[in-house]
């Protein structure tokens, strides 16, 4: 009986500790990658078929990450460049960041990071999307 209390405990304790990222509300998942080791950049295509978006907002989890800045590309050929310049922890979230005019269709995010993991876990880079 202990035992299966002692289970119950550390699987609450692990979905709550996830709970602290939740990303709730009108938010949608544009992407996700897998980030590398050192001084790199990756790219997060979104598509049409993913509507406007009026903000956006960085969830890093697995790993750190010094993210520098964000190039987001629209649709109608148009560039926002968002200057994080931020130090995420391995399980932390960014501020929301608005994007300029109306809604806007985004066609890729183009993040700029860098990583001095000395563990063996890759940091995971998720971004979400508000209508």
């Amino acid at each position: 009986m202990k035992s299966k209390m002692f289970g119950l405990f550390l699987l609450s304790a692990f979905l709550m500790s996830f709970s602290v990222l939740k990303v709730a509300g009108d938010w949608e998942k544009l992407g996700s990658r897998v980030v590398n080791y050192g001084v790199d950049k990756d790219v997060i295509p979104v598509g049409a078929n993913e509507g406007g978006f009026k903000k956006l907002r960085v969830v890093v989890k697995g790993g750190a990450i010094n993210m520098h800045k964000m190039d987001v590309n629209f649709m109608n050929g148009a560039d926002q460049t968002v200057e994080l310049r931020h130090n995420f922890n391995k399980n932390s979230m960014s501020r929301e960041i608005d994007l300029t005019g109306d809604k806007r269709r985004i066609k890729s995010i183009v993040f700029y990071y860098d990583t001095k993991n000395l563990a063996k876990s890759k940091a995971v880079v998720t971004v979400f999307g508000k209508h």
